[in-house]
């Protein structure tokens, strides 16, 4: 039976890359400490999202308590804080890495280090917490365990002596694990200060109770009744409840120093949380909050529409319920002329905005648009005034400008050293500079790139798997921001501007993508009874043009025999029709093109 004492308490927090065997090792750890009976256990039991099973990637951090009985005779009460392990969600691992004092590092036996796993990996050093080193799936036929040490040592310079080596699939090595855990991280340190703190490291929305906080208290305790308050958002509440996950919410009388739970406290609205806040006490408040602590700002943005405009009130309902779930979308109503009512998100990176448009067509089922994503560029204006735009229909005249600045991000990449050639190509094409190249070992490169943030948006990661066969990985992280040729491409058709299709590109690539829009474009939309131009245009300049041409009607048909002159009469008819119809006549653009317009960006 568990004593609290904080020298029989452990949290610790598992890196590894996507697939490295992380959801299963929390698997074998919960099986073992008997906290999930034979009967319950299913494969990623933390992982309670379809979504995070389906790609398997951890999307939310799932915290839980396991209490085991070591070799020395004691019981412990041992913390697991599961962090997301993608870098769109680089914060919240560094929070969730904060409520700890060490860390598991997982490695795939035949894969070895990877880009993302380098990234969190340093996070860990770098707030000094102790590092367990595993290599896992040794029981596969591609393993070689001796090339993942080398890497672990080489690569990241942890030592290689005392690595475990695991299969979590076959049950090799968890014991270890658990003793490894008990003999080489910490326990909790007794802070001189007995005021509370507490870490806010995530929260989720529960549709009964409000919004769940999920914490790690450094000092004092918290119990039913306290009356809290939060340092950042300034807001005070009462707790409702306090518990540990274990792994479902079980309510306990306190949390106390170095205890890891959750706090229920009639908290209706998001907006009063924020990830990496402290929480102490209204009567005793610490004097000071937890370091490190900050907003978390959208970075890429991308505008959300329903297809069909009658379900706007339900996509709107849907962001609402999301936002709860996840404090770091950002989101505005917006309307375009194309597309109707609609909504402007702001997302952390690429694939969180992937995992919420998935979440709003699978779990609120909804048909919706997304229009192609782009970043925040500071735009200088003559008068000396700096705005902010993420959206082409808010660019200013060009003649008002007077810089534009665009952001840039550190991109690592890694790939096997046959593949350099290729990759810089690539960095080339992206307008990247190459920083530095390491060698990471006899088949394997890091290369370092510094990217415009806009370049990577897209279409980088498809094509760096394509063209490394699936072995290359990379991660980035947000550099600064540098003075730029932006310029705003428009599309006209038939003399007018279509917003909807209007872009922020830089000028060198301006004249491919012009041509590229109006070669789809005139594929996609329909003929008319006149010659319709379609144009890509910088300010007044022409730079691509595609026509589509006329639906063909053979007015002579009922001509036969006789003179030309009769023939001729009617085709100056048609011609003069045709002019006209051209002058006063519209373009009808069906939705299904705007559609595939976005969909093939």
């Amino acid at each position: 039976m568990f004593k609290y004492d904080l020298k029989y308490i452990r949290n610790f927090s598992i890196i590894a890359h996507i697939d490295h065997g992380k959801s299963t090792i929390a698997d074998r750890l919960l099986e073992f400490t008997d906290t999930v009976s034979k009967r319950d256990m299913q494969e990623q039991f933390l992982d309670d999202m379809e979504l995070e099973r389906e790609k398997g990637i951890t999307i939310k951090a799932h915290p839980v308590t396991m209490y085991y009985n070591a070799k020395d005779g004691n019981t412990y009460q041992i913390n697991f804080i599961d962090t997301p392990g993608h870098v769109d969600f680089s914060y919240e691992v560094s929070r969730s890495l904060s409520a700890c004092e060490g860390a598991l590092l997982i490695i795939d036996a035949s894969q070895g280090v990877q880009a993302q796993t380098l990234a969190n990996v340093f996070l860990a050093i770098e707030k000094d917490l102790e590092i367990v080193s595993i290599i896992n799936k040794i029981d596969l036929a591609s393993a070689n365990i001796e090339d993942a040490k080398n890497q672990i040592k080489e690569v990241i310079g942890l030592p290689s002596e005392d690595i475990i080596l695991t299969s979590a699939k076959k049950n090799i090595g968890i014991d270890q694990i658990l003793e490894r855990i008990i003999k080489d991280i910490p326990a909790p340190k007794l802070e001189p200060d007995i005021s509370l703190k507490a870490l806010v490291f995530d929260s989720h929305y529960d549709t009964y109770r409000g919004v769940m906080v999920y914490v790690r208290i450094i000092s004092g305790k918290i119990s039913k009744k306290s009356l809290i308050k939060f340092m950042a958002t300034n807001k005070t509440f009462e707790v409702l409840e306090v518990g540990m996950f274990s792994p479902n919410e079980k309510p306990v009388e306190s949390l106390k120093a170095g205890e890891v739970g959750y706090v229920v406290a009639n908290i209706k609205n998001t907006t009063d949380i924020k990830i990496g806040d402290t929480i102490t006490l209204v009567d005793h408040p610490a004097k000071e909050p937890l370091a490190g602590f900050k907003i978390i700002n959208p970075v890429v943005f991308a505008g959300i529409y329903p297809i069909d405009s009658s379900d706007f009130e339900n996509l709107k309902d849907a962001l609402t319920k999301l936002q709860l779930n996840d404090s770091a979308l950002y989101v505005e109503q917006e309307s375009s002329q194309a597309l109707g009512f609609g909504f402007r998100c702001g997302f952390l990176g690429l694939l969180h905005l992937e995992i919420t448009v998935e979440r709003l067509q699978r779990e609120y089922d909804l048909d919706i648009i997304t229009t192609s994503p782009s970043v925040i560029y500071n735009v200088l204006l003559n008068d000396g005034k700096v705005i902010k735009i993420d959206n082409p229909a808010n660019f200013p005249d060009p003649t008002h400008i007077q810089s534009i600045e665009e952001p840039y991000v550190h991109c690592h990449i890694m790939v096997p050293s046959e593949y350099l050639g290729t990759v810089m190509n690539l960095g080339m094409e992206k307008r990247g500079e190459l920083q530095k190249t390491e060698t990471l070992d006899a088949k394997r490169l890091l290369l370092t790139f510094y990217f415009p943030m806009n370049e990577i948006l897209t279409d980088f990661n498809d094509k760096l798997k394509s063209y490394t066969r699936g072995y290359g990985s990379f991660d980035y992280e947000l550099a600064d921001y540098n003075k730029s040729d932006i310029i705003k491409l428009e599309i006209k058709i038939n003399d007018e501007v279509v917003d909807a299709f209007s872009t922020l590109v830089h000028r060198s690539k301006a004249e491919a993508k012009g041509r590229s829009l109006c070669k789809k474009l005139k594929e996609l939309i329909p003929k008319q009874l006149f010659k319709v131009p379609i144009q890509a245009a910088i300010g007044g300049k022409i730079i691509a043009r595609e026509t589509i041409s006329a639906m063909g009607k053979n007015v002579t048909a009922k001509c036969y025999g006789g003179d030309i002159t009769r023939k001729r009469k009617l085709w100056e008819k048609q011609k003069k029709g045709k002019k006209k119809m051209k002058e006063i006549g519209k373009v009808n653009i069906p939705s299904n093109v705007f559609t595939q317009i976005l969909k093939s960006e």
